[in-house]
């Protein structure tokens, strides 16, 4: 993550634009009012979009945590090195 100022930004912009696409990496914006933004990428913005959506179902959010819970309790079966997914379901 990087912290620029509104004036170094906007002097690169494009050097930032690109980091934030091409690197996955977050650029916080500060202001002199001590306010600030984030600039994400399109991708970064959807899966956190994504996220919030699944997080206001719960039901969801109930099937999630008791997965994570079987797998602390080592209650999971994975799929085999070569092993089809058809192959695979019909063992589970």
């Amino acid at each position: 993550m990087k912290t620029v100022n509104f004036t170094e930004l906007r002097k690169n912009l494009r050097s930032y634009l690109d980091r934030v696409i091409n690197d996955t990496d977050t650029v916080v914006i500060s202001r002199e009012n001590g306010t600030a933004a984030v600039l994400i990428s399109m991708d970064e913005y959807n899966a956190v979009k994504e996220t919030e959506y699944l997080m206001q179902s719960p039901a969801t959010m109930d099937a999630i945590r008791k997965a994570a819970d079987e797998l602390d309790r080592g209650e999971s079966v994975r799929q085999e090195d070569g092993e089809t997914i058809a192959d695979f379901l019909e063992r589970v």
